[in-house]
């Protein structure tokens, strides 16, 4: 039903073991904000059928590429579109993603070179997201 108001949330923050290490991002504060709430989860990289655990991606000048020169265009946009295909159905009246994801990410990424520096810029998930009218949690409670 599309009229009814969802929430858009990282998997990972939900306490899924999506992470390219095969861990997740479990926070608390997330999961007791959005109890009582209908919640879209999403890990556009899984949904691109990329395995847990997976090498780490970073975006590097636009492309998702992992630490080996591996370039995975073809996973995130199908990850991307399913995501796409799934908010479709849904009235997403908020998206908290996962900062610093190469698909979710808000506010930083890390710089495309494993140097463990971030930099500002979204994930391309998060780009997407931040550019439609939906109301995006800049900040990680």
């Amino acid at each position: 039903m599309k009229n009814k108001k969802c929430i858009l949330v990282s998997a990972c923050l939900l306490g899924e073991n999506c992470k390219y290490n095969g861990d997740n991002n479990y926070n608390q504060a997330v999961i007791d904000f959005v109890a009582d709430k209908d919640v879209l989860a999403v890990c556009p990289e899984v949904a691109g059928r990329l395995p847990v655990p997976r090498e780490p991606v970073e975006i590097l000048k636009g492309r998702p590429c992992d630490v080996n020169g591996n370039f995975y265009d073809k996973e995130f946009q199908v990850g991307i579109d399913h995501t796409l295909s799934s908010l479709a159905e849904k009235n997403i009246d908020l998206a908290i993603l996962q900062s610093r994801s190469p698909s979710c990410g808000v506010n930083q990424i890390y710089d495309g070179h494993f140097s463990s520096r971030k930099i500002e810029g979204s994930g391309l998930l998060g780009k997407f997201v931040a550019q439609r009218s939906t109301n995006l949690v800049k900040k990680i409670f």
